[in-house]
């Protein structure tokens, strides 16, 4: 039996609500804070958690209105509880447990990687396991092996930087403002990527060679830094961009299509924001298409942290029989391969 779910999102900067039947999307609110955190170059955790209390209830009206169901369709209430920033995942999953006890229906505690592992499959109704996933937001990149539901390989990681932060940063070393993916994706596209030649971290093994699929992107944040510290003023900002970008691209690109061949996967997932940037979608279609593997880019709208996803993975696990105790907490870290963790088995 499809499952209609309403789900909350507050891990970090966007307060989410939304409901979804299935891999229908019925609503799917999104307020974000980026004007919130704009004037500090990053997010807030404070301020963060502040401005969740103030949107969550008028996401929760618009969510419902949109989605022209009432309360009796709905068959549980999901909220992220790993992992995040403590105060804001607080303020969401508060409001879930709530709803679960003022509705008498069950409460499910999500893991937000794991709805970016899933995002693609609501735009892609054929989409199932087992695929790998590229996983590129702003505080993880990783490899993942998706297996089955709750079946999960890590295979490759970034050991510093994450891919979305790396932009945030060299954004700001350009006087780009906060955040960095968009703009540097607008401005590379005025640039030739190939104007400055960038190092691609590369991870070594203690027998001198190198992990296949972990990743490294401080050194080339600090190759650009020494660029601009050499260049003269006006900088080729447009310039810089493009050759930035198209590293981090290339770098993804490689490791994941090398993953993917070496562990017999034919389909490739990418979720998190850095899914939503045009060089990456661009690299890694054009490398599957040559290797016959398909590739699957969630929708831009569900690149970013979004409440339709977690939703989704609501169903998921409650059509598995699986439900969180009321006395779920919320964690800043937690595994993905740690992911049953969050459930009570329904017998």
């Amino acid at each position: 039996m499809t499952k209609t779910v309403l789900a909350i999102e507050t891990s970090c900067d966007e307060t989410s609500v939304a409901i979804v039947k299935g891999r229908t999307i019925l609503s799917n609110i999104i307020s974000s804070q980026i004007k919130v955190h704009q004037p500090y170059g990053g997010v807030v955790p404070e301020l963060a958690s502040r401005n969740h209390l103030e949107q969550i209830n008028i996401c929760l009206d618009q969510a419902l209105t949109q989605s022209g169901i009432n309360w009796s369709e709905i068959d549980a209430i999901a909220s992220t509880a790993a992992p995040g920033l403590v105060g804001s995942l607080l303020v969401g999953l508060s409001a879930a447990k709530t709803l679960s006890l003022l509705k008498k229906l069950p409460f499910l505690g999500i893991h937000h990687l794991e709805g970016h592992l899933f995002a693609g499959c609501l735009a892609h109704p054929q989409l199932n396991p087992p695929f790998l996933c590229l996983l590129v937001s702003g505080g993880h990149t990783c490899l993942i092996a998706v297996k089955d539901w709750a079946d999960y390989q890590l295979l490759g990681t970034t050991r510093d930087d994450a891919a979305g932060e790396a932009f945030d940063k060299v954004a700001r070393l350009l006087g780009l403002g906060y955040p960095g993916g968009p703009v540097i994706d607008r401005l590379s596209k005025k640039g030739d990527p190939q104007s400055f030649k960038l190092p691609e971290g590369k991870i070594s093994l203690p027998d001198g060679g190198f992990h296949p699929y972990d990743m490294s992107f401080s050194g080339l944040k600090t190759a650009v830094l020494k660029l601009v510290q050499k260049l003269e003023d006006p900088l080729p900002v447009e310039d810089l961009c493009a050759s930035f970008q198209f590293t981090v691209a290339h770098s993804l690109t490689k490791r994941a299509i090398n993953c993917a061949l070496d562990q017999n996967f034919t389909k490739i997932v990418i979720g998190g924001g850095v899914a939503a940037n045009s060089q990456l979608r661009q690299q890694l279609t054009q490398s599957a298409q040559k290797h016959s593997l398909e590739v699957y880019f969630p929708p831009l709208d569900l690149c970013t942290d979004n409440a339709a996803m977690i939703a989704y993975a609501g169903a998921e696990h409650l059509s598995r029989g699986r439900i969180s105790p009321l006395t779920l907490g919320v964690s800043s870290r937690m595994a993905i391969t740690d992911v049953l963790q969050l459930y009570d088995w329904v017998h």
